[in-house]
């Protein structure tokens, strides 16, 4: 390796290390603002119930019925969308698929993951953050909401983490030398790449297509 070469790696390493930085405290910041909403919730749990007693005091059931009426749907925007077995795994899935409902984005959403994993955190991170973030992006480029959608499944198979994301698009993702690319600038360029090189670090296996109207992505990572 000549001497460009090597400090041209080691620009792109930096790079890859201060991105996938930015991209962890995205995530923290999500998981963070989901907690806030549920904390404020309990808090004004006592309130709710208050409120509710004194409707029927006066045998107003039908303020009753529509208070009860917001109140789900107040607690639906922040209920826990997945319960996987795995809490790493909840944060980061929860955290971005509240963030596709809040788009108007229709999700089909199922993961089933054992307490421990061989795969890092930090990697898991990498890996459903950004075909989420991509995903959502891909939607969102689609301006009728009824038209939006994202499934997304994780399970174990034959001793490997499955994971499968697809989503509709507003149009054919960019594919150079054989690699798919984010539509939307050189950070998501990145996060791509991040994806293939944890895949490649655990000898796994991922398979992009893309049809029109939809691109989806398979990742199997072995458990060591």
């Amino acid at each position: 390796m000549g001497i460009m070469d090597f400090f041209f790696s080691k620009m792109i390493d930096r790079r890859i290390a201060n991105f996938q930085n930015d991209l962890i405290k995205k995530h923290i910041a999500e998981v963070e603002n989901i907690y806030t909403q549920m904390r404020g919730w309990r808090h004004d749990y006592h309130s709710h119930i208050q409120t509710m007693k004194a409707h029927r005091a006066l045998n107003e059931n039908e303020k009753i019925d529509e208070y009860l009426e917001n109140l789900e749907t107040d607690l639906t925007r922040i209920d826990t969308l997945i319960k996987s077995g795995n809490v790493s795994v909840d944060a980061i899935l929860n955290s971005k698929l509240s963030l596709a409902n809040a788009h108007e984005i229709t999700v089909n959403a199922k993961a089933v993951v054992p307490k421990k994993l061989s795969v890092s955190e930090i990697d898991l991170c990498i890996i459903i953050g950004n075909l989420l973030d991509n995903a959502i992006e891909a939607c969102l480029r689609i301006n009728n909401p009824e038209e939006r959608f994202i499934r997304c499944y994780m399970d174990i198979k034959r001793d490997n983490l499955y994971i499968s994301v697809t989503n509709t698009s507003g149009g054919r993702t960019v594919k150079e030398s054989g690699r798919y690319f984010s539509a939307k600038g050189e950070g998501h360029g990145l996060g791509l790449a991040r994806v293939d090189k944890v895949v490649e670090k655990y000898d796994g296996y991922i398979k992009r297509s893309d049809e029109e109207g939809a691109f989806s992505s398979e990742i199997m990572l072995p458990f060591r």
